[in-house]
């Protein structure tokens, strides 16, 4: 398979295309490399296996040329920093919504047929039953970035209904591990090494959330898609369990060794707005396909801390 990974270069994509190139695929990258590193995928391009194509999503000539001889796409490329849409509020459009546009209307033009959409959690919007399944609704997300993904899912529902497309759409929950580039574990390391005496927490620490391990969440990608092959196939990829904010400071507190650091809260049922303050996926239906995680949210989240400290150089 020829597969074209949009944020091929950022945290999810860089584990899908090791994982894609150890089965034998040949990788085309697309990455404007804003939020990706290079160096994630370097081994790769240096091989021959894949080829980085720098460019931006939201140029649609871009994406049209990244898209010749491709047989999947796995669109994963979005605004990886949901506060940023507070403050420049068509981020979430641009990166989101009309670069969803220019995916699948390049696939269409370059005879493109099977795409996976990382779509999340936060298309549930808030007050949804715990765990939350696929079918729950109507969907009304609360955040611009929520918004965007939730639109990007329709824009995809409606190719496939039009003109043919088969897709897998994923909804995401928290997803963390080795590279990761940003988050809440990623904050706080970076908090404590500025300054080790304290560790601020934004909101109460009682949020609560559903984390899954980065290799858990591509092994789920790529074994739900070998299960499942109707034109248009939509699942929840999460773990078992949630974890509080709470709970993830003091791991991290404990990782780093900053046992004398002072955890200070700065209040509130939330750490910004248009953040959930808890979320968690219903699984079944992933699990019915015979995929479990190997990681709890508890597991991934002192795994993601261990590596990242090493990463980071705490």
């Amino acid at each position: 398979m020829r597969a074209l990974v949009t944020g091929g270069a950022g945290f999810i994509g860089s584990h899908l295309i090791d994982r894609l190139i150890s089965r034998g695929d040949k990788v085309v990258v697309l990455d404007n490399l804003t939020s990706g590193k290079i160096e994630f995928i370097q081994g790769h391009i240096d091989s021959g296996l894949v080829t980085l194509i720098e460019g931006d999503i939201t140029i649609f000539e871009d994406v049209l040329n990244a898209m010749n001889g491709i047989d999947c796409v796995f669109h994963l490329a979005a605004n990886p920093d949901i506060r940023l849409g507070t403050k420049i509020t068509d981020t979430d459009l641009k990166q989101g919504t009309i670069a969803t546009y220019n995916i699948v209307e390049s696939m269409r033009r370059c005879e493109v047929k099977k795409i996976v959409f990382a779509s999340s959690s936060v298309v549930y919007g808030e007050n949804a039953p715990m765990p939350t399944p696929e079918n729950h609704g109507p969907c009304m997300p609360i955040s611009l970035y929520g918004a965007s993904k939730q639109a990007g899912e329709g824009l995809i529902s409606s190719w496939v209904g039009t003109f043919g497309l088969q897709a897998w759409i994923f909804r995401f929950a928290n997803i963390i591990g080795h590279r990761g580039t940003h988050g809440v574990i990623f904050d706080f390391i970076h908090k404590l090494k500025a300054d080790p005496s304290r560790l601020e927490v934004l909101g109460n620490g009682l949020q609560e959330k559903s984390y899954m391990e980065v290799g858990d969440c591509v092994e789920g990608i790529l074994h739900v898609m070998e299960k499942s092959n109707d034109s248009l196939n939509l699942y929840n990829l999460g773990s078992h369990d949630t974890a509080s904010v709470k709970r993830i400071a003091e791991i991290v507190v404990e990782e780093t060794n900053c046992l004398d650091a002072k955890i200070e809260y700065t209040g509130g049922d939330r750490g910004w707005a248009g953040d959930i303050p808890r979320a968690m996926l219903g699984i079944d239906k992933m699990l019915s396909t015979g995929y479990d995680v190997r990681y709890s949210s508890e597991e991934a989240i002192r795994h993601t801390a261990k590596c990242l400290i090493e990463e980071i150089g705490l």
